[in-house]
């Protein structure tokens, strides 16, 4: 059973880039874009507390860029891709190309 929360529309761009540039947000999405289904949201972050990743993933919310649904009674993120490529053609894809570049490169 899945409930979804009314998303929101995708912000203008430098809102949508804003929510991106941060390195802990863009690890969310590129963990979403990657399962290529919603996930829990525990399994979208590392290494923060629980509620500087509610701060996160409200940010990315505002922006249009996720929204949150329920699956069986758990909060789920699910990342809004269709609604990105259809205002910003090409960016997802680009962004998840270099995010998941530079998750390939040991530091």
């Amino acid at each position: 059973m899945s409930d979804t929360d009314a998303a929101a529309p995708v912000a203008a761009l430098p809102t949508v880039l804003g929510a991106l540039q941060d390195p802990v947000r863009l690890e969310v999405v590129r963990r979403l874009a990657n399962a290529g289904q919603p996930l829990r949201c525990a399994l979208t972050y590392d290494g923060i507390s629980k509620s500087t990743a509610a701060h996160h993933f409200k940010i990315l919310r505002e922006a249009g860029v996720t929204e949150r649904v329920t699956i069986d009674g758990n909060v789920h993120l699910r990342l809004c891709e269709e609604a990105l490529n259809a205002e910003f053609p090409g960016l997802l894809d680009a962004v998840l190309r270099a995010a998941n570049a530079d998750a390939d490169t040991p530091e």
